[in-house]
């Protein structure tokens, strides 16, 4: 069972990298903000990578993600019922997962079916199985609320730089600049972001 990875990212598709380790080529299906995160930082060393192996009659499936928790998240996704390895990275890219487990504890049926493929009866599905073992999670969550960030755009740049081991401090400056254009894309902001870093540095 391969639960970890290291290598170079050699292509980049819709959902999914090919991460060359030693010379041999893994697929990876990942979250869409940990993709992108990593697309953008157009870094050519190694990469680590959690890794969660679903293996079927027809193909062995790789699914990463750059924290351990993430891993965590989605392995209390899957042992809901009805929510396979694919939907459980739908939701991960929809929803970070600091703001789903305050959704699942709050019980915020609204914010959980905004997110892609989640309807009303998953949703409350969610809920009633998840409650319980995500309230261990709930300090995560409220760190995450250290910073006052005002929309769920900010959360997820804030996650993405920290995931990538810039200054908590120098983030907080950008994300707390009056001036700047929130709603640009996340991939602009991205993008502002380590321009706005790097010229610290």
């Amino acid at each position: 069972m391969i639960a970890y990875l290291t290598g170079t990212p050699l292509f980049f598709g819709e959902d999914h990298l090919i991460l060359d380790v030693n010379g041999v080529g893994y697929e990876v299906f990942l979250p869409l903000p940990n993709l992108l995160q990593i697309q953008q930082a157009n870094n050519t060393t190694a990469l680590s990578l959690w890794i969660y192996t679903v293996v079927r009659e027809d193909a062995l499936l790789l699914y990463g993600f750059l924290r351990r928790e993430e891993k965590e998240m989605f392995l209390k996704l899957v042992s809901v019922s009805g929510i396979g390895p694919k939907l459980a990275l739908t939701i991960l890219s929809g929803i970070e997962s600091a703001q789903l487990v305050r959704a699942v504890l709050e019980e915020d049926l609204g914010r959980l079916t905004a997110i892609s493929g989640i309807g009303k009866k998953t949703a409350e599905r969610l809920i009633l199985e998840l409650k319980d073992k995500l309230k261990h999670f709930s300090a995560s969550a409220e760190n995450s609320k250290s910073i006052k960030t005002s929309s769920p755009k900010k959360d997820e740049l804030l996650s993405a730089l920290l995931n990538l081991g810039y200054n908590r401090n120098e983030i907080e400056r950008f994300l707390n600049d009056q001036k700047r254009d929130f709603s640009q894309t996340f991939e602009q902001l991205f993008k502002e972001a380590l321009k706005f870093i790097s010229q610290k540095y």
